[in-house]
Formats: structure tokens, C-alpha cells, sequence
């Protein structure tokens, strides 16, 4: 056998011809419930009074709670990675490659119930260091609300990969040293941070359009140490996550619209859908199923990923909640898209660093537009999210 013809490669036969088409997935039961935004917002650790402070949200020009714009991604299936992974790729398994957002001003309360269409967007392989042959996917899903109104669009990247030879390559066992030990000297600096970030607008005032510059810094910020008590918090407050939540949906009209296929997972990694109706944790994702690795090590380094860490759908909400803080309560976040680099691990901390980089006073929106380029790096300088907004300001 010739040393090419023994190169590991992606079997996309179950996948070609399903570019350009509809595709199912899940759809949640039950309308978002105040207690439904409470957990989230409490498990992206972020305690914007809008949206868990019932008194503080009656006394607000909202009346009441309201959902922070990312909620969005915590009422769909999948982390809204679902359109971009369509298609049986035998021994592969994904890791979120970022994602792209458009806000259109109707907010999600209480009692509002999203509904979803996806679509299989396109797909290219590249070689990387971490896997050889992996494929970049995206997919897209507008979400709407029970009225019919557009409330967000997404357009999401997967990365999937052979495992296999993630796991021989070893790039992130050979990167990552031991699990950081926070001093509390460090821990009461990182304390610091992430209590003037709160500070900062807990009352959401917003920044007029005419007295931003280009230049401005917002705010820094800080999340963490991520550990496997903050990633499965996060992983609990995606609805889908939970038993009996939701149920199987199907475009009409398409022949095979890959509602709840196998995808391709590893033993270890597989949903077992027949049994789930006897016993829910066999498609829970967590105990079992493709999110093992999260808050498992030894599940991780099975997938080339080391050791436990966090998931992309949460930097990605992350990024929307740290700019729409900023924007306060007359503000909101029209657009922003962003790339994942690396993925938050055990034991380290994210920093939040963002400037102003343009301002437009006209805009496809119909309204003043300043662009803001944010940055999320760990405790070393390492880069896990680059994303550029455009974000609504009054004059």
C-alpha cells in the first residue's frame, strides 16, 4: 500500500448531497419560562439584573424580565451547530468552529416559544496539525417566535474530524502542561476584574452614538476557572439537554431531511435513541453521548482534546452578553460574528478585551452602527475567540 493511499481521509458520501437542503432536528416542548432564562444567564455567569432581578426588571423600560439576546442558541437543538452537522462521517466526532449572529430587535420573554428552520449551508476540508483532514461546515437556522416574528438568525461552524487520528497526533497533550493552581493572591485579582466588569453597567445606561470614539476600550472582563462544576452548569441550561424536553422535527418535502441520524460517533460517543425511551440518560449527551469529553479527561484525550473543557455555543454566547452589557438597555447587538480558536480548558481563566474600531452612522440596519472587535484570551495570551459586532447605540 502506497503512503498515500493509507492517509487517513473523510468519508463524505453521506454528505454531498445534502449541501443547499433543509434539515430537521429538535424542537423544545414548552414555552422559555423565567426559570428557563434565570438558568442561563446564571450559567454564563452573567448577572445582567435584566434578566433574574424581577423588581429591577419591573422599574426598567422592559416591565419586567426579559431574555438576554443569547438566549437564542439555549431554546434550539444542538447548540445550533445541528444544520452544520449533517451527513454520517464514520469515526469522526466535532468541535465548534464559531458562529455568526443577526439580531432583528424582537426580545424573547416569558412565555415566548422559538421555533427553527435549518439549513445544510456548505462545507470545505482543509489539513490541520490538529487532525489532518477535518471539515469546516456551516449551517444555518432562522428562529422565530410564536407570532411568526424574526427573532435571530445564525449561521453556525462545525469542525469534524477522525478522532482517531486527533487522538495519535496528540496536539493539545503535547501543548497543555498541568492543570493551573490558583493562589489566592490570583484568584482574589481575577475577583477583582470580573467585580468592576459587573459594575460597570448594572444599571444599563448606553452609550451614545455621538460620543463613542474609535478607540474606546470596553470594559475588561473575566470568566473563570472553568471547571467541571461551571461546564456542566453551562451544558444544563441548554434546554435541549434536559429530559423529555423536546421532540423530533422534519421539513416538508425533503426526501431525507437528517432529523436524528448518526452522525458517525465513536463507541463512547453514541446516542443510544431506542433506549432513551426507557432510560433518558442514553441520549443526555453528558452521561452519554458526544459531550462526554467536556467533564471527563480520560472521554477527552479519546477525542484529541486532552482534558475537560468548555463548549463553543458558550464563548459564542459569551461574546453576545459581554457586548450587549455594554449596550445597555437602549442598545443591542445587530451583528457579530466569531471564529474559535481554541477551546476554554479546566483550570483556566477567559479574559474579555474589546476597542472600537468604526462607527457608521447609516447602516443596512436603518440605524447608527459602531463596529467593536473583541478578543478572548486565557491566562497565558492565548487567543480563543476573535469576533467582530456592529452594535445599535441611541444618538
Amino acid at each position: 500500500m502506497s503512503a498515500e493511499s493509507s492517509k487517513p481521509a473523510l468519508d463524505l458520501s453521506d454528505v454531498d448531497h445534502r449541501v443547499g437542503l433543509p434539515v430537521g432536528g429538535g424542537q423544545l416542548w414548552d414555552p422559555c419560562s423565567s426559570s428557563d432564562i434565570r438558568r442561563w444567564v446564571m450559567a454564563m455567569d452573567y448577572p445582567n439584573p435584566l434578566h433574574w432581578d424581577e423588581e429591577f426588571a419591573r422599574e426598567s423600560g422592559f416591565g419586567g424580565i426579559v431574555a438576554p439576546q443569547s438566549i437564542a442558541v439555549a431554546l434550539d437543538y444542538g447548540h445550533g451547530a445541528a444544520p452544520a452537522c449533517v451527513g454520517r462521517i464514520p469515526g469522526s466526532h466535532l468541535i465548534f468552529g464559531g458562529e455568526e449572529w443577526w439580531f432583528y430587535g424582537c426580545p424573547v420573554r416569558p412565555g415566548d416559544k422559538l421555533f427553527q428552520e435549518r439549513r445544510f449551508h456548505d462545507y470545505k476540508v482543509t489539513e490541520t496539525r490538529f487532525a489532518g483532514p477535518t471539515m469546516f461546515s456551516r449551517g444555518d437556522t432562522v428562529h422565530t417566535n410564536q407570532n411568526g416574528v424574526l427573532v435571530a438568525r445564525e449561521r453556525s461552524t462545525a469542525i469534524r474530524y477522525l478522532y482517531e487520528e486527533a487522538r495519535k497526533r496528540g496536539m493539545y497533550e503535547d501543548r497543555l502542561g498541568e492543570i493551573k493552581r490558583w493562589a489566592a493572591g490570583e484568584l482574589a485579582e481575577i475577583e477583582k476584574v470580573r467585580r468592576a466588569w459587573l459594575e460597570s453597567n448594572r444599571a444599563g445606561a448606553s452609550p451614545h452614538f455621538e460620543e463613542v470614539k474609535v478607540g474606546d476600550r470596553l470594559p475588561r472582563r473575566v470568566i473563570g476557572p472553568h471547571s467541571i462544576a461551571s461546564f456542566t452548569t453551562e451544558y444544563r441550561a441548554f434546554l435541549f439537554n434536559i429530559w423529555g424536553t423536546f421532540h423530533w422535527v422534519a421539513p416538508q418535502g425533503v426526501d431525507d431531511p437528517w432529523v436524528n441520524q448518526d452522525p458517525g460517533w465513536g463507541d463512547d460517543f453514541r446516542f443510544d435513541e431506542e433506549d432513551a425511551r426507557i432510560d433518558p440518560r442514553k441520549r443526555d449527551g453528558l452521561y452519554v453521548g458526544p459531550s462526554r469529553g467536556h467533564i471527563d479527561a480520560e472521554r477527552a484525550s479519546e477525542v484529541g482534546m486532552a482534558r475537560a473543557y468548555g463548549y463553543g455555543a458558550t464563548m459564542g454566547a459569551w461574546c453576545t452578553d459581554y457586548l450587549a452589557y455594554w449596550a445597555g438597555h437602549k442598545g443591542m447587538v445587530r451583528h457579530s460574528k466569531a471564529d474559535f480558536r481554541g477551546p476554554a480548558f479546566e483550570g483556566d481563566v477567559t479574559y474579555f478585551d474589546a476597542e472600537v474600531i468604526d462607527k457608521r452612522t447609516e447602516s443596512e440596519w436603518g440605524v447608527p452602527l459602531v463596529q467593536v472587535k473583541l478578543r478572548l484570551t486565557d491566562q497565558d495570551g492565548g487567543v480563543l475567540v476573535t469576533c467582530t459586532a456592529e452594535i445599535e447605540l441611541p444618538f
